[in-house]
C-alpha cells in the first residue's frame, strides 16, 4: 500500500491570470501558500483483475473506461494501469467547492502514488505538469495552472506564467517571525455554500477573449502580485491587508458568480469588526471566506460572522510527498 499526502493551497492575490486565455498574451503571477488541511490518497494491488475506487461514491469496474470519475479514469490511462489496482481518497476538510484548489490537490496526489505504485519518483516540477495535462486538456476542465503548482511545490511562493506555457516558481523569502505573524494575522471561515468553479471560468476566460476592461482589471492584479511578493520580501505586513482587499474589489469585477448579496454582507460585517482585508477562496460564490486582521481582532470577527465556521490553519512548507509505503 501506498498513501500520498497533498496539501491544499490558499491564493492571495493575482488568481485567474493562470487562465492560458489571458498568460499566452500578458503574462500572469499569482502569490499563494499551502496549508496544513490535506488530501489522502491511497493505491493498494489488489488480488482480482477489476479496480475499485472509493471517494464520495465506490466504483468497482473491470476496465478502466468505465470510471465514472474523469481524474482517476484519465489518470490510469495516462500512466497505462488497466486493472488490479484499489483507490481510495479522504480529506481533512469539506473539498469540493471549497476553493482550496482540491481537485488538482486530487490530481497530483493520485499521479504521486501511482507513480510509486510504478517504482518511479515524481519531482514537483514533473508532477505540477502531469496534473495540468490531466486537468486541463484530458478532462477538458475551464481552469488555470497554478493549483497544480501550488500543490506540488508547496510553501509560500510567487508563481509566474509566461505567454510560452512555461511557470516559475520563486518561493517568497522573509523573516520567520514575519512569516508567523501573517499566519497568525489570517482567518479560514467556511461559509457551507459550495459550488463548481466551471461556470465562472468559463466566464472569466470568454471575458479575456473579448472585454478590453477586463484584461486591463487583471493586468492591476497581476501588478498586486508583484506588489505584494515585494513587500513580503521586504519583510512588510503593513500593506498585506491593504492589497487583499483591492484584489478583492478587482476580482468581483471580473464575471458573474464571484460574489453576492449574502457573501458581501459578511465581507462588509468581518471589515467593520476589524478586518482589512480578505477574499472569497478560489474561484467565488461560496466556498471559504479569508480574512486579513490583526490578532487581536479575530474574536470581534467571529462574534460579527456566527454563521460561519472558523478553520484553523498553519503553513505548509512541503508540497504533495509519499507519507507511507508498504
Amino acid at each position: 500500500m501506498i498513501i500520498s499526502r497533498t496539501p491544499f493551497r490558499i491564493s492571495f492575490v493575482g488568481g485567474g491570470s493562470d487562465l492560458a486565455s489571458f498568460y499566452q498574451k500578458h503574462s500572469g503571477a499569482v502569490v499563494s501558500t499551502t496549508i496544513d488541511k490535506y488530501m489522502y490518497l491511497t493505491v493498494n494491488k489488489i488480488f482480482g483483475n477489476n479496480i475499485r475506487v472509493s471517494y464520495s461514491e465506490t466504483e468497482i469496474v473491470d476496465h478502466v473506461d468505465q470510471i465514472k470519475h474523469k481524474l482517476v479514469r484519465e489518470i490510469l490511462k495516462y500512466l497505462g494501469i488497466a486493472n488490479q489496482i484499489e483507490i481510495t481518497s479522504m480529506a481533512d476538510i469539506p473539498s469540493k467547492g471549497a476553493g482550496l484548489g482540491s481537485s488538482s490537490a486530487f490530481a497530483a496526489g493520485l499521479i504521486n502514488a501511482l507513480k510509486a505504485h510504478q517504482n518511479e519518483f515524481a519531482a514537483a516540477e514533473s508532477l505540477a505538469k502531469a496534473a495540468c495535462h490531466i486537468e486541463i486538456e484530458r478532462c477538458g476542465e475551464p481552469i488555470g495552472k497554478q493549483d497544480q503548482y501550488a500543490v506540488a511545490y508547496g510553501g509560500l511562493n510567487y508563481i509566474r506564467f509566461n505567454p510560452d506555457g512555461t511557470v516559475e516558481v520563486q518561493p517568497i523569502i522573509c523573516r520567520p517571525d514575519v512569516k508567523e505573524r501573517l499566519d497568525k494575522n489570517l482567518m479560514m471561515l467556511y461559509t457551507g455554500i459550495t459550488r463548481s468553479a466551471a461556470d465562472v471560468l468559463s466566464e472569466q476566460k470568454s471575458n479575456y477573449e473579448t472585454k478590453a476592461d477586463k484584461v486591463a482589471i487583471m493586468k492591476r492584479m497581476v501588478k498586486l502580485a508583484d506588489d505584494l511578493k515585494e513587500e513580503l520580501e521586504h519583510n512588510n505586513l503593513e500593506a498585506f491587508g491593504e492589497i487583499l482587499h483591492e484584489n478583492w474589489q478587482l476580482k468581483k469585477q471580473m464575471a458573474g458568480g464571484i460574489t453576492n448579496s449574502q457573501i458581501d454582507g459578511w465581507y462588509d460585517q468581518a471589515r467593520r469588526a476589524g478586518a482589512i482585508g480578505g477574499k472569497i477562496l478560489g474561484a467565488g460564490g461560496g466556498g471559504f471566506l479569508l480574512i486579513y486582521a490583526p490578532a487581536e481582532r479575530h474574536a470581534a470577527i467571529k462574534n460579527a460572522l456566527p454563521d460561519l465556521r472558523p478553520v484553523d490553519f498553519k503553513f505548509e512548507k512541503e508540497g504533495s510527498k509519499i507519507i507511507f509505503i508498504h
